[in-house]
């Protein structure tokens, strides 16, 4: 895992741009503790800072390969868990290697491949190759959109990075955040492409972006597609359980120390169930962590989200599979602390948090990666199997809209309730949303004979695989990349994805329960407690004390009253949540205060220019 950044620029020698190209790679100096480079060559210049997972005394970066009629040097952030094929075949085809990175396969399969190499690649991935024999860049972002990628095109070229903060340390990118940022901020849509500072675009998942002298060229190499599903639901169950063993199989491939994140969910825990199982076959143990809060076992009040605490069902999956577990015990004044706030802020570029859910996973990573650098993580099983309580609710099968919106609003209320009445008009959020909905289903294929339920838990299943899914796996990314740690994602392979995407919800959901394939193809391996449990959603305290602590720092807020954040929310309604009595601060009033605080922070760290015409 690392991040890349570049500049491409054909009116101009890079070679005397050394110190912004510099400032550019250092500011990925998070993801990639290890080691630097950079590279620069005429109009191109490549920056890599590196995390090393595989091949620690090799795969350095830039990587160049000199051929006849030019230099071909790539930078590359993720993983290829198919690395040990694609080197035999292109070993095959005449290739030798010097290194035994998967960096130097995927190089090596561009030469080979050109930009088919997208095709050939299973695995989380966002890089850039120069190629100096035909004068242009190729961007490639894996299917999923696992690994974050952005890029700001300029009059000569452009510049890229794993995030924005990349690009902006670039005088030529203008920090301005526009209306159409401030929607996606508030609207919890994820626009695919759109990455909220104005000029600046994210490379699509799936996608080839290439740039040469007459400009920027868009190719698709994977899409989410519609395909009947023949298999029955014993052979669907076998079919999941095999691919997850594959999976998991490839995902534990590292020369670093491993662990897996334990919630007591289904997802995780049949993660590391099976983790377990595959490293005690070598005589070796899985690492497990999970996240609790001080007293939340013992105080825990049950609520329409949460029924149960996690702690229990974390204790019973790691005494059935006998990891080497820790808990991560956090208090409030942890999670409310403003550094640590303005920490999840910085590593996100912009205040599209959790509230305490962000600070408390950058607070686990930060713990785990004293012990590991490669954590297996359940997330987007959600999406894959159809576990969130959307799917199963009937205003939000029935609403002509992004199904977790009508979830949310019911648990969060509106989370624009505090912007000044003004900028809430301009922002017309309805209107937005509304609009962002109609082009997401617009080409979602009905099989032909597909009931109207089928074909609206289709929807519904697409719409989380390709918009909200990226909400939650570039939070995963960022945050944990903010302490040096790579998280993995096995739900998220491609092959699982595009199997139980086609299965019917009928087989979905075959015991009338949520992820029903999942929980069926994981039974011998899971604690009964853990496939009896109704699913509960990352934790959140429920600490009062971390509630009286928001009101402060916003009463501290509050007292500046020429901070530029009043020009965004109402100071009077602000003003009113924190001054509220401790029962009656609810989720809503709560994640008002965060959603305050992270603005206010986010205009202090960042200083943008925000244009509301």
């Amino acid at each position: 895992m690392c991040g890349i950044t570049g500049w491409i620029s054909y009116d101009r020698d890079l070679r005397n741009e050394t110190v912004t190209v510099d400032a550019m790679t250092e500011t990925m100096a998070c993801r990639g503790p290890d080691a630097r480079g950079t590279w620069i060559e005429g109009p191109a210049a490549l920056g890599h800072r590196r995390l090393a997972i595989i091949d620690l005394p090799g795969g350095r970066q830039p990587m160049t390969t000199t051929t006849p009629e030019g230099a071909v040097t790539l930078v590359y952030s993720g993983e290829a868990y198919n690395f040990t094929e694609l080197r035999r075949e292109l070993t095959g085809l005449g290739h030798r290697f010097s290194t035994d990175s998967d960096t130097e396969v995927v190089l090596r399969a561009y030469l080979a491949w050109g930009e088919a190499v997208a095709e050939r690649l299973s695995g989380m991935y966002a890089f850039a190759i120069w190629d100096g024999r035909h004068d242009k860049l190729v961007m490639i972002r894996d299917r999923m959109g696992i690994k974050p990628f952005y890029y700001y095109p300029t009059a000569d070229g452009v510049l890229f990075g794993s995030e924005p903060k990349a690009i902006l340390a670039n005088p030529l990118a203008t920090a301005r955040v526009c209306l159409d940022g401030l929607r996606e901020l508030f609207a919890m849509v994820k626009t695919p492409g759109h990455a909220v500072w104005d000029g600046m675009y994210e490379v699509e998942p799936g996608t080839v972006l290439t740039l040469d002298r007459k400009g920027l060229h868009r190719g698709v190499y994977w899409r989410l597609e519609t395909r009947p599903h023949l298999d029955d639901c014993a052979t669907s169950v076998a079919t999941v359980r095999s691919l997850l063993e594959d999976i998991v199989r490839r995902q534990l491939v590292a020369d670093v120390p491993r662990c897996t994140l334990l919630s007591g969910g289904l997802d995780s825990s049949a993660m590391t169930a099976l983790a377990a199982r595959q490293l005690g076959e070598q005589g070796e143990k899985v690492r497990s962590f999970a996240v609790d809060f001080v007293g939340q076992t013992d105080n825990f009040v049950a609520d329409e989200l949460r029924g149960t605490p996690d702690t229990p069902f974390v204790h019973d999956v790691a005494q059935a599979s006998d990891t080497e577990h820790q808990d991560i015990v956090l208090d409030a004044q942890s999670l409310a602390d403003l550094d640590v706030r303005a920490r999840v802020i910085r590593a996100r570029d912009l205040p599209m948090g959790f509230g305490d859910m962000d600070s408390s996973l950058l607070l686990l990573f930060q713990a785990i990666r004293e012990h590991s650098t490669v954590a297996l993580s359940g997330e987007s099983a959600d999406e894959v199997f159809g576990g969130y309580l959307q799917f199963f609710d009937e205003e939000a099968r029935r609403a002509d809209a992004f199904p977790w919106l009508v979830q949310f609003s019911r648990h969060f209320g509106d989370d624009a309730a505090l912007l000044r009445t003004d900028l809430t008009d301009a922002l017309d959020l309805e209107s937005y949303i509304a609009d962002s909905y109609r082009t997401a289903v617009t080409d979602i294929r009905r099989l032909d004979g597909e009931s109207d339920f089928e074909y609206r838990m289709r929807q519904m299943s697409h719409l989380h695989l390709t918009r909200f899914v990226r909400i939650l796996l570039d939070r995963k990314d960022r945050t944990s990349m903010a302490v040096g740690l790579e998280v993995r994602v096995p739900y998220c392979d491609h092959r699982l994805v595009e199997y139980v995407y086609n299965t019917p919800w009928a087989l979905k959901s075959f015991d009338g329960r949520e992820k029903s394939l999942l929980r069926e193809a994981t039974a011998d391996l899971i604690p009964k407690s853990v496939y009896d449990r109704v699913k509960s959603p990352y934790p959140s305290t429920q600490d009062p004390k971390y509630a009286l602590a928001l009101q402060e720092h916003v009463r501290d807020l509050l007292a500046r009253p020429d901070h530029p954040v009043f020009d965004l929310v109402d100071r009077e309604r602000v003003d009113r949540a924190a001054h509220r009595d401790t029962p009656q601060i609810t989720q809503a009033s709560r994640r008002g205060l965060e959603r305050t605080l992270d603005l206010a922070l986010w205009l202090d760290l960042y200083s943008p220019e925000v244009s509301l015409s």
